[in-house]
């Protein structure tokens, strides 16, 4: 882009790093911005002026005036452009728009059972969400898609790989599928990475090392560790759901194997266990509203994958020393008996120096948390030095 003071070339670098500075929102004149930088102050003035012009900041008051005119100050303006999250379950989509604060703005939910392929439920995504979209008048206003989708995401493609409850999806080219039909970047990873982005982005952004569970049809984990997710070689990491619990060698999994987590502990082995005790359930979320009727067999149960969970979790905690375990999904909104399972297993087989101050609890996310985590992404990156100079050069032509 070229100054529009015809002094020089701005470097679309120069003009993110003035971005990432306000970026906390925190007011600042272009004297301070200069300061802060090391540029001339009349190529900061330029700078401003485009950023201003994207609608990534706006003029938010005067500086206090040392004499003379009083400076104009500049903060970040996260409402002027925005981002669709998808969150696809086993057996529902849901999607919402949110601006690039992080606030969600409308959100729309749909039965729709992930089996019935790509085509079907993607098709609904880009129906749905283009009338969203509409709503904004701006042809800029969009500016990345994130989608959570419930199975292995290769993280170099965004495509599922070899998905178990997923028929159609495999190796399908979701990214390219929603990139043509918005015309904006579109981001795939794993469900459960999603849900632990909104969740530690929303409710514990200063915590660095943490683990989310989700427990819903199948048993899932998303890991950050330093303050990033960790993904592993292939972005299968947190797949807990897969581990072997002794003793139970007698379960079938539908992976294959025998004693996995997920097969004594999800929520339709949950359903599985107490059909034959007699209680008259068939989906998860019979065996939740049994659990809140006060069913006492479903408080049993529930407690008792609890402590399944638990055993895992506990090599787990050695392993990554997470701040915080998070319990998500269907199962744990349940009550507090999936907690307190949990709890019970893991204060009393991790080491002490491990659990002193380990914080074991539920999500706060609720039923948007999916949603949320993966506007999160989208936002993250719509406000990137690469998407943030596109943005300048996509509105300057």
């Amino acid at each position: 882009m070229i100054d529009p003071r015809g002094q020089e070339t701005l470097s679309g670098s120069a003009q993110s790093e003035i971005f990432q500075i306000l970026r906390d929102g925190k007011p600042r004149t272009r004297s301070e911005l200069a300061t802060l930088t090391g540029l001339a102050r009349s190529t900061v003035a330029a700078r401003v002026d485009a950023l201003l012009t994207a609608g990534l900041i706006q003029s938010v008051a005067h500086a206090a005036s040392t004499g003379g005119r009083p400076s104009r100050q500049f903060a970040f303006d996260g409402t002027r452009h925005g981002v669709l999250g998808v969150d696809i379950g086993a057996t529902h989509a849901h999607i919402g728009i949110s601006d690039l604060r992080g606030e969600l703005l409308v959100d729309t939910w749909e039965s729709l059972p992930v089996a019935d392929g790509p085509e079907a439920v993607l098709g609904w995504v880009i129906e749905a969400g283009t009338a969203m979209v509409k709503e904004h008048t701006s042809d800029t206003f969009l500016r990345a898609i994130g989608v959570g989708l419930p199975g292995p995401v290769e993280h170099a493609t965004g495509r599922p790989v070899d998905p178990p409850i997923m028929p159609g999806w495999d190796r399908f080219d979701v990214p390219g599928c929603l990139t043509e039909a918005f015309g904006v970047p579109a981001l795939v990873d794993n469900d459960v990475n999603v849900m632990a982005m909104g969740e530690r982005n929303e409710h514990w952004p200063d915590v660095d090392d943490m683990l989310f569970v989700k427990v819903s049809t199948g048993i899932g984990a998303g890991l950050f560790t330093g303050g990033r997710v960790h993904r592993g070689a292939q972005g299968i990491a947190g797949d807990i759901g897969h581990v072997f619990v002794p003793g139970k060698e007698d379960v079938q999994c539908r992976c294959g194997s025998v004693g996995c987590l997920e097969a004594v502990a999800a929520g339709p082995a949950i359903a599985a266990h107490l059909r034959e005790a007699g209680v008259d359930v068939d989906t998860p979320q019979d065996v939740i509203a049994a659990v809140l009727g006060g069913n006492i067999q479903a408080v049993r149960e529930v407690r008792e994958a609890g402590r399944l969970i638990g055993q895992v979790l506990t090599t787990a905690v050695s392993l990554t020393n997470p701040a915080v375990i998070v319990l998500g999904g269907p199962i744990a909104a349940a009550g507090d008996h999936l907690l307190a399972g949990a709890r019970e297993v893991i204060y009393t087989r991790s080491t002490p120096l491990a659990t002193g101050s380990l914080q074991i609890v539920k999500t706060r996310g609720g039923d948007k948390a999916a949603v949320a985590g993966a506007c999160s992404m989208a936002i993250q990156h719509a406000l990137s030095v690469d998407s943030v100079e596109a943005l300048i050069r996509d509105v300057a032509l």
